[in-house]
């Protein structure tokens, strides 16, 4: 299992530089109402040399399938073939409140946004006739356009998924999958219905990169470390109305419905500071990176086990030179859990490590 780094916008080239002086294999970078993902990655492209790029992740409903794919051939060509393409439906809540467009049949948008990138990044003349998507337009008069190049062939595409639909779906039509607010245990159970979704395709689990997003604070007092990670998880256990929530639902699956309830009560109330105190620690313990580093070993030996193939931490500190601390303190459990050394994943090499580059 390897490491990742979440970027945020405020210190992302620093603590990308740091992450890859430790051997984190891959940068990470959000996107949703404060910052998009392409701007920060194209900033740590030109700091540093050797470390992956993530969208974690791009949000389908704010961009076209071509002007994604143009974004990420041109970020993957800038940072010689380290772009890796993370891709989300958002919810009902972000979708149409801040994007303005439908989320109804979000895994049927989603397929078919995926064969549009791919068909633009393999070069192919772009023409689609789907129920959401249509190139060109019905009735128009102009003809197909094809990406001229220079595109990597490979260029990895990651889905995030919660739900067992979804995660069948990343499995069947993605090279890897961005997870959050798991358990090793729950973490299982979503590799296990990514499977399902490569058998379907004819494919196994080698080469699929299984990147799990996780929380990590240090400190010899548990609590203490997970108090400023409360406001984030109840903020996403809070977008949106229960029904469409994918976190409130994965709270509820992992046995804390009561106390989700409560919390997006609390926040949608303007309470946020009483959302952020009824988020069970335990659910933060479960899901998270936190304690001393014995511990944080230990808890990195169970998400391997699990069969994560990349661990995305999100140090939380007051500053940067506290988080790039907690870095530190996992690379080094890391290597005491007697964990592997950071190495390229499979799907995710460049040009530089033997991959084509198609030219039109």
């Amino acid at each position: 299992m390897r490491l990742g780094i979440n970027l945020v916008p405020e210190d992302c080239a620093r603590t990308a530089q740091e992450a890859e002086r430790l051997g984190f294999d891959v940068a990470a970078a959000p996107e949703g109402f404060r910052s998009d993902a392409i701007s920060v990655l194209g900033w740590v492209a030109a700091r540093t040399s050797r470390i992956g790029l993530l969208s974690t992740v791009i949000q389908i409903p704010a961009r076209t399938p071509v002007a994604m794919a143009l974004a990420a051939a041109t970020l993957d060509g800038l940072s010689g073939g380290r772009f890796r393409l993370g891709l989300g439906i958002s919810n009902s809540h972000v979708t149409e409140g801040w994007h303005g467009t439908p989320f109804a049949r979000p895994l049927a948008r989603t397929r078919e946004y995926v064969e549009i990138v791919r068909r633009t990044l393999a070069q192919e003349p772009v023409t689609y006739e789907g129920r959401h998507f249509a190139l060109p337009l019905p009735g128009s008069e102009a003809g197909p356009f094809r990406h001229p190049g220079p595109v990597r062939a490979d260029l990895p595409v990651y889905l995030a998924a919660v739900g067992i639909r979804s995660l069948e779906l990343t499995g069947e039509i993605a090279d890897g999958w961005v997870g959050v607010f798991c358990t090793p245990d729950h973490a299982k159970r979503a590799l296990d219905a990514i499977g399902t979704g490569r058998r379907r395709a004819g494919k196994g689990l080698d080469g699929f990169d299984a990147f799990l997003s996780a929380p990590a604070a240090v400190g010899d007092d548990v609590e203490a470390a997970a108090a400023p990670i409360r406001p984030y998880v109840a903020r996403f256990m809070s977008l949106g109305d229960r029904e469409s929530n994918f976190y409130f639902r994965l709270a509820t699956q992992l046995g804390y419905g009561k106390a989700a309830e409560e919390v997006q009560d609390r926040f949608v109330s303007g309470d946020a500071a009483g959302a952020a105190r009824a988020v069970p620690l335990e659910f933060i313990d479960s899901t998270s990176l936190l304690g001393t580093p014995a511990r944080i070993a230990r808890k990195l030996t169970e998400y391997a086990a699990a069969g994560v193939t990349t661990l995305g931490i999100s140090p939380y500190a007051d500053t940067t030179e506290a988080r790039i601390a907690v870095m530190e303190t996992v690379a080094r459990a890391h290597r005491e859990a007697g964990l592997p050394d950071a190495v390229p994943a499979g799907p995710t090499a460049g040009p530089t490590a033997g991959s084509p580059v198609r030219e039109g």
